[in-house]
């Protein structure tokens, strides 16, 4: 090689040695990396669980929620809409449910 040649390698030593330099040396070293797995479960059970609250807040039919819970007389207004009980039994079944109230 030429003299040129050899005066360029320390140059090109000293612009790579962040890359090459050891990570125990002055650095963090590997411990850190301990948390990245920590910190996905955390991420990823906060998410989930975010998720399960949001749809029990909103009430989503089957979940338990407030949109399961319904006026038993709005219930009994349907059914004697629908056919399933006749006068008698509506009106009975509504002065039991003022009785109540």
């Amino acid at each position: 090689m030429t003299r040129l040649g050899l005066a360029a390698i320390p140059g090109a030593i000293a612009a790579a040695g962040p890359a090459l330099a050891d990570p125990y040396d002055g650095g963090w070293g590997y411990g850190h990396m301990m948390f990245g797995g920590l910190a996905m479960i955390l991420f990823w059970g906060g998410l989930i669980l975010a998720i399960v609250l949001a749809v029990r807040y909103l009430g989503m039919p089957g979940s338990g929620g407030r949109g399961d819970r319904r006026d038993p007389l709005d219930i009994l207004r349907e059914r004697y809409a629908r056919g399933e009980i006749d006068d008698e039994e509506y009106r009975r079944r509504r002065q039991a449910l003022d009785d109540r109230a």
